[in-house]
């Protein structure tokens, strides 16, 4: 392991992937990283070692999975592409706390996947470079699912990071900043140029920290009637709160039940919904549930 060069630098990356033929499916979002200060960067935020375990998704050719082997107690990679399956298993040879699976990770059974392969560590990092086509059904799948999970650190497409940190009022708030934020506490942790990446992407990307909450910030009494509220608030982002429900909760009566319920939960029917916070959503939610309205 010592006096070989690590699998992220651009000569090895360029090597592995002619020894073996390697071609790039731009379906599956495939931009290896070549840039080791970057992962340094990423495996840091996880806050990993020996005693945690770190699961990744999208692997490519192993350069973070390389980094992660070296810091965690057990490493679990999980790549869609059979092709990389092999090469996987000849660079990460030398690491015995690494598994490889091939799989889809949006059809994997994450309970018994950490069952199985953490079950001798305690907390658990999500720690990868997703592939930005499928960031947001697998990061939901992540915090939706309420995994013994302590952080989530994840190269992404900028733009999304900065929907996922968010603050209300500003053009980047929306239901996938309430989302993330109900179930974690984002916290952006670096730019990434896309000079870093074989090939590089069209966008720019971010690493981002979402440190799973133990429990969400608000108590909501339904969490699926929740999240509709939120969908519904935002269907339409220039249209108040008001037109936006009415149009999902209300569709053939008139507003001023619906106003005046907005009104109880303490909301002015003008505002739109990228004002509210988690907080004024959990009660509208409540209110609206407590009327019967779901």
């Amino acid at each position: 392991m010592s006096g070989r060069e690590d699998i992220s630098s651009p000569r090895r990356t360029k090597e592995i992937i002619a020894a073996h033929g390697f071609s790039f499916k731009k379906s599956l979002g495939q931009n290896f990283l070549i840039d080791h200060n970057i992962l340094n960067k990423i495996v840091d935020a996880a806050e990993l070692d020996t005693d945690t375990g770190a699961l990744e998704i999208g692997p490519g050719i192993g350069a973070l999975t390389e980094r992660l082997a070296q810091t965690a107690g057990a490493v679990t990679a999980v790549e869609i592409d059979q092709r990389l399956i092999p090469i996987l298993q000849e660079v990460l040879s030398p690491y015995p706390n690494v598994r490889i699976r091939h799989a889809d990770v949006l059809g994997v059974d994450l309970h018994e996947l950490f069952s199985e392969d953490f079950a001798a560590v305690g907390k658990v990092s999500v720690v990868a470079n997703l592939p930005y086509y499928v960031t947001t059904p697998i990061l939901m799948k992540l915090l939706e699912e309420k995994l013994p999970l302590a952080n989530i650190v994840v190269m992404i497409q900028k733009e999304v990071a900065e929907r996922m940190a968010a603050s209300p009022g500003g053009k980047d708030y929306g239901s996938l900043s309430i989302a993330v934020q109900y179930y974690s506490e984002p916290e952006l942790v670096c730019t990434v140029p896309h000079t870093v990446f074989i090939p590089q992407p069209n966008v720019e990307s971010a690493v981002i920290r979402l440190k799973v909450r133990e429990r969400p910030p608000v108590d909501v009494k339904d969490e699926q009637h929740f999240f509709e509220v939120v969908k519904a608030s935002f269907t339409q982002r220039r249209k108040t709160i008001s037109n936006n429900l009415k149009a999902r909760f209300f569709p053939g009566e008139g507003r001023e039940r619906l106003e005046a319920l907005l009104i109880e939960a303490g909301i002015q029917p003008s505002r739109r919904g990228e004002t509210l916070s988690l907080a004024e959503y959990a009660r509208l939610s409540d209110v609206l549930l407590a009327a019967g309205i779901s």
